[in-house]
This record gives C-alpha cells, sequence and structure tokens, in this order.
C-alpha cells in the first residue's frame, strides 16, 4: 500500500500561487473544496491519506484504502489549496494535518522552526 502521509512536515504555499493571502475555495463540490471543508472543520484530525480516501468516497461512491492505495496517489503538495488557495499543511508529529493560512503568524513561525520539515507546494506551470 502506497502512503501519502508526512511527520513534522510544512507544505508550503506553491511559489506560483496566485493569492497573497488565503481564501477559501469558491466552489464546494470540487476537490479544493471538499479538502478545504474536511480540514476547516477537524483540524489535526486526519492524515493525509484519509483525507484524500475521505474526498475520494464523497466524489464516487465508496472505495476500500487497500483498493484506491493500491496504486501510487499524488501528495497534498500537488493540492489546490496549496497551489491556488494560498493555504499551507501542516502534518504534526503523528501525521494529522491542518490548514495554516500564508499570511498567519502560525505559518511564519511554522516556516521558522528548524525541527519541521519544509517541502514545496507543486508549481500549477512549469517554470
Amino acid at each position: 500500500m502506497h502512503s501519502t502521509n508526512y511527520h513534522d512536515t510544512l507544505i508550503t504555499v506553491s511559489a506560483d500561487c496566485p493569492v497573497t493571502a488565503a481564501s477559501p475555495p469558491a466552489k464546494p463540490g470540487t476537490i479544493a473544496g471538499r479538502q478545504f471543508a474536511l480540514l476547516n472543520a477537524a483540524p489535526y484530525e486526519m492524515t493525509s491519506d484519509e483525507l484524500l480516501l475521505a474526498v475520494e468516497n464523497e466524489r464516487k461512491g465508496p472505495v476500500s484504502a487497500a483498493t484506491f492505495f493500491s496504486t501510487p496517489k499524488a501528495c497534498l503538495r500537488a493540492s489546490p489549496l496549496v497551489k491556488k488557495h494560498g493555504y499551507g499543511l501542516h502534518h504534526d508529529r503523528d501525521g494529522r494535518i491542518a490548514l495554516v493560512p500564508m499570511e498567519s503568524e502560525e505559518y511564519a513561525r511554522l516556516l521558522a522552526a528548524t525541527s519541521v520539515e519544509k517541502l514545496a507546494g507543486m508549481r500549477s506551470s512549469r517554470a
């Protein structure tokens, strides 16, 4: 089984993110809208794998974790929340994730923390 979980990691906002402050996705039924709703309602309660599986189940109906993760999946570095909406994603030591707005003090604190690994969000276009 392939996993997308990280521990003690901040996925930073993509370098080509078009916003200067985080904003919720406008369309609730999109992948970004569904990810935002789940993470906003329950910070640090889901792992990346749990979030991706929950969104997949909402979109396409029930599928088992074994089936879903039998092939590699893109991690949250490719999430539209990171690429277009201005949110960093913090994975705590247990792999649980929370949204962190790019303009927040928490985002700045996590960026400065030496105990937190930083991974850049994927760009939307080639450099």
